[in-house]
């Protein structure tokens, strides 16, 4: 897994949709509440991005891209309700950082492998930009919170409860 390539897929995805977008380096940090304020965001405003995985039967599981509101953390069985699954936890760090194509602390709430199912928390967007580390600890990106709808597609779901 190289980060440099899932940074730039980012970028080359985000100019080929004329997104509006600011980058933000930052000291080395990939824990929401840590690196909210170095980058000047609320942390209701962070979009925290996690790897879960949820077993459907006994040999079948669905690997979920969850994103919520850095101020909540994510409702693991809420995300195990919405596939119907029999067991759900977080993926495990290498199965995360495979899928994601960087390290954690800087998974993006973009899913580039065929793998995942992108849920995003509707509460992330009720902010006009949200936050992100992207695909790297010492940069992060603001992105126009309707690009990232546009581009993303979204499925909504409440996957987040307050901390």
């Amino acid at each position: 897994m190289d980060d440099s390539d899932t940074y730039t897929r980012l970028i080359v995805l985000l100019d080929e949709h004329q997104a509006q977008y600011r980058l933000i380096d930052h000291p080395a940090e990939g824990r929401t509440d840590i690196v909210s304020p170095m980058r000047g965001n609320e942390l209701r405003q962070a979009a925290k991005c996690m790897i879960v995985m949820v077993k459907v039967g006994k040999k079948t599981s669905r690997w979920v891209l969850a994103v919520v509101p850095g101020d909540k953390r994510i409702d693991l069985n809420a995300v195990k309700n919405l596939f119907r699954g029999t067991y759900v936890s977080m993926a495990s760090a290498d199965k995360a950082e495979s899928l994601a194509g960087s390290v954690a602390g800087t998974v993006l709430p973009f899913p580039f492998h065929p793998d995942l199912v992108l849920i995003v928390d509707p509460s992330l967007l009720d902010n006009e930009n949200i936050y992100f580390n992207a695909a790297r600890l010492d940069r992060s990106l603001e992105l126009r919170t309707r690009d990232y709808v546009a581009i993303a597609s979204p499925r909504l779901e409440r996957i987040a409860v307050t901390e």
